[in-house]
């Protein structure tokens, strides 16, 4: 009796946390999806994946040739041709704040107010921390946070007037652990997490929900381009991951955002990485808090073999380097 009496609280007390904690998913036909960092990579597999689900979608980068490249391939995937649009606009997001809201009130003025804001532009610089330069620090911070801190201010006035409204920031699972090689990228992708926990703080009484995205390393042309500078150590612990789809993540990222989830990854590393850095984050449904609570011991013991492994890697690339040295 007092065993039934007692399964009986713990669900009804797990019924009334789930309520508290879900967001309601809201439906995007017809609404205005804006991605920065539209025009390749996973930007532009977020904006096809967003007008397959019937919404209008503005694409924000600084290439204008790339840019309309990309609009026609979006508008090729457009569900409804009566109905929906797509917008691109060039402008580079770490100029001054009046300019990017510029850009953003033109975007609301054609398509209607932002439902979601998908701060997706970003690149990555690899290298040695001593071989890294003040100005390339000073780059990955005004990209890859400042440029969503200016998009975002831009966007949140319109957000709050109509009590709705997703934000979604593209980081990295180098923004959830430090890696070699990635002293200013993932300084740049851990800030973004800070400012995401607070603002969320901010917005939740608008029925605004934030989401982390943790994507791994992915197919695109910024990571093509990134691997020529790479560290060999760099490159070697990146393979552990392995390398994942634009389309696979942004259907995640987009599903995730849609629902208002907080954290979003991809593949059975992320889910890890994601249940053992959870921390302090805002728990947006049940299950993930009922995984968080009972993995994260467990998940930190495990994630310890792996940083074994890295920093064997480290170490015999540092051995043939001195061993080279000793016989040149």
């Amino acid at each position: 009796m007092y065993l039934y009496c007692f399964i009986f609280f713990l669900l009804l007390i797990i019924f009334i946390i789930s309520k508290l904690l879900s967001p309601k998913q809201i439906n995007i036909q017809g609404k205005h999806v804006l991605i920065t960092g539209g025009s390749s990579g996973i930007g532009k597999a977020l904006a096809i994946e967003a007008v397959r689900q019937g919404a209008n979608v503005t694409i924000i980068a600084r290439n204008e040739k790339r840019l309309d490249e990309a609009k026609q391939k979006i508008e090729r995937q457009i569900k409804d041709r009566n109905l929906q649009k797509v917008l691109a606009i060039s402008v580079d997001i770490t100029k001054d704040a009046d300019t990017v809201k510029n850009a953003v009130n033109k975007a609301e003025k054609e398509l209607g107010p932002i439902t979601i804001l998908i701060n997706n532009a970003g690149s990555a610089i690899a290298g040695r921390f001593e071989e890294t330069s003040v100005e390339q620090f000073q780059r990955m911070i005004d990209l890859n946070f400042l440029g969503s801190v200016n998009v975002t201010k831009a966007a949140i006035k319109g957000m709050k007037e109509n009590n709705e409204g997703r934000i979604v920031f593209i980081s990295s699972q180098a923004g959830q652990v430090g890696v070699f090689g990635y002293t200013a990228y993932s300084a740049s992708k851990f800030a973004l997490r800070g400012f995401a926990e607070s603002l969320q703080m901010e917005v939740k009484p608008y029925n605004i929900y934030i989401t982390m995205a943790f994507p791994p390393d992915t197919d695109t042309p910024g990571l093509a381009e990134e691997n020529k500078s790479k560290p060999k150590e760099t490159l070697l612990i990146s393979d552990t991951v392995g390398l994942f789809s634009p389309s696979d993540v942004a259907k995640t990222v987009f599903r995730d955002a849609v629902n208002g989830r907080f954290l979003s990854y991809v593949g059975m590393d992320g889910w890890l990485l994601s249940n053992l850095s959870s921390g302090m984050s805002p728990a947006t449904s049940i299950v993930d808090l009922l995984q968080q609570v009972f993995t994260m011991g467990i998940f930190r013991f495990v994630c310890q073999f792996y940083l074994f492994h890295f920093d064997r890697i480290i170490r015999k690339c540092k051995e043939e380097k001195d061993s080279k040295l000793k016989s040149s």
